[in-house]
This record gives C-alpha cells, structure tokens and sequence, in this order.
C-alpha cells in the first residue's frame, strides 16, 4: 500500500472494559486527521466486548482473540494484522487512552518536520486527568546523544529512546526490519523492549503538540509495587537486560532502575510470604526461557 498521504491503522487492545473501549472508539472517530482503520483487539473479553463492537462499530476490525494473552500478545497480534495489510503507520493503544481530536495530525506532521533520516516511531504527550504527566507514559530521552537531543530540539520534538504503548505511532519499516513486540512478556515491558530495540539504531521522537489522556484510575508507576502483577514487571525486566535492546552502558542505568524497583517492593512486602514468593518466582522465570 504505497501512497504519498501515508495510511495509518489505529490498533486498540481490550480486555473487559467495554465502556472505556466505547470512549477511546469515539475519540478516534473524532480525530481531524482521521484515521485509514481502526482494529480491535480483544483479549477474550467476557464482558460483551466483541458483540458491542460487532454491533456498534461495523467500520471497525475486531481481532477476536481466543484466549487472553495480555497486552503484549494483543500488540503483536493487531501490530502482525495492520503491517500485513500494508499500513503505513501502527497506531497503538490501551482501551483507557483518549485521544485529542488533534493526536493523529500532530503526530504526522512531527514526523514531517524531524530532522536527518526519517523517524519510526512517534509518541503522544501522554496526560493523567489532572493534565499531569502520567508516570506510566513518559517517554525517556536520548540523554547520551547530547547533538542528537538539542537538533530535535529546535525542531520542537524530543528524541527519546524508549516509549509506550500508550499513542505510539510505529511505521512499518520497523517492522521489517526488527520485528514485532514479543507476545510472551503478556503485561509490561513489552514496549520498552520494543522500542528500545527499535530506536538502538533508528529515530524517534515525542512530538508535544500530540496530546492524550491516559484514563487509569490512579496515575500510577509502571511496576505496580502494590500488585501480584509484579511478577512481570521482575521476570520481563530480567529478560530486557539479557537481551541485545540495550548497550551495555544502556543495561547498567536500566539494572539501577531494576534493582530500585525491588528494593522498593521489598521495603512494601517484606511481611507478606505470599508476594515474595511471587518475586523470586519473576526472578527465577526472568532468569531462563527467551530473552
């Protein structure tokens, strides 16, 4: 699909939050730029998701899947579906993202002004619902590429190094040339990974003038340190550091990062046996299978 107006697919995973869903939907429907597709993916939802949309939303594609396999199987699933249909830009989100009518432009016309070769991936400024930044969703910087960051800079943009699947626009190139997310990270990391294999050797940038809201009920920190669910952010962040998305100097800041992140959930969970048996169980799967 080779156009000179680049096509975009807009890739949105659920997972029983169908009144959330209806909200992002109606967002991206009300983009000024508007979007080529829209491609729901459905982890199985139990909570009549996939009828809601067959129903309400016959323009848009439904990826019924047949079980859950978490966010990041839901990325690579729609991320495999849109690339395969020759979309020129991956649009992805959650199903708590909410879009500004004016996103999807902004996005693209960053991409037309970024400086030097053409960049892969773009990312919103992601806001809470008090329009602070989302702690979640901020991006980090190419703090190491001093240049680099002051060129992007003065063409309004910020070059980051890794971002997440929260408004992250991904061209197609980058599927070809370094795959998709990998699906079995199920929940958290898998976007970091992602975009820092991708951008160790390619452009990317946030481009301010594209604002979303994440809608989360809190604005909550990535490693969920009050959650079971850290027995992804511990196994999948070992699997980061044992695999080629970083330098090595890269893997030294991102295992500070690791180490802060346990001592902190110990600090929390030192009485509860229950959750640091989920710990050692994140560090001994980080430890073994595919980095």
């Amino acid at each position: 699909m080779t156009t000179t107006t680049p096509t975009v697919c807009a890739i949105v995973v659920t997972y029983n939050r169908k009144d959330m869903l209806v909200r992002c939907l109606a967002a991206l429907a009300a983009q000024e730029r508007p979007v080529d597709m829209t491609v729901v993916v459905d982890n199985a939802s139990t909570d009549g998701t996939a009828d809601l949309v067959r129903a309400g939303h016959p323009e848009v594609e439904l990826l019924a899947l047949a079980e859950n396999v978490g966010g990041a199987g839901g990325f690579a699933a729609g991320m495999a579906w849109a690339h395969a249909r020759g979309y020129d830009w991956l649009w992805v989100m959650d199903d708590d993202t909410l879009p500004t009518p004016e996103s999807l432009g902004a996005l693209l016309a960053g991409a037309e002004r970024a400086p030097g070769p053409a960049p892969v991936v773009l990312c919103s400024d992601v806001r809470w619902k008090d329009e602070r930044l989302h702690p979640m969703n901020v991006p980090s910087p190419r703090w190491r590429d001093r240049g680099h960051l002051g060129e992007a800079a003065g063409h309004g943009l910020l070059a980051v190094r890794t971002a997440t699947f929260v408004s992250l626009a991904v061209h197609r190139t980058a599927i070809d040339r370094y795959g998709l997310p990998h699906a079995h990270y199920f929940i958290w990391g898998d976007d970091i990974e992602f975009t820092a294999r991708v951008l160790r050797h390619e452009r990317g940038y946030l481009v301010p003038e594209s604002k979303v809201y994440h809608w989360t009920p809190e604005p909550h920190s990535p490693a969920g340190l009050n959650s079971d669910r850290f027995y992804y952010h511990a196994r999948n962040s070992l699997h980061v550091l044992r695999s080629r998305s970083f330098s090595p100097v890269e893997r030294v800041d991102y295992g500070r990062y690791y180490l802060s992140s346990i001592k902190q959930f110990l600090k929390l969970n030192w009485r509860d046996r229950r959750r640091l048996g989920i710990l050692l169980r994140g560090l001994r799967d980080g430890l073994r299978g595919p980095a």
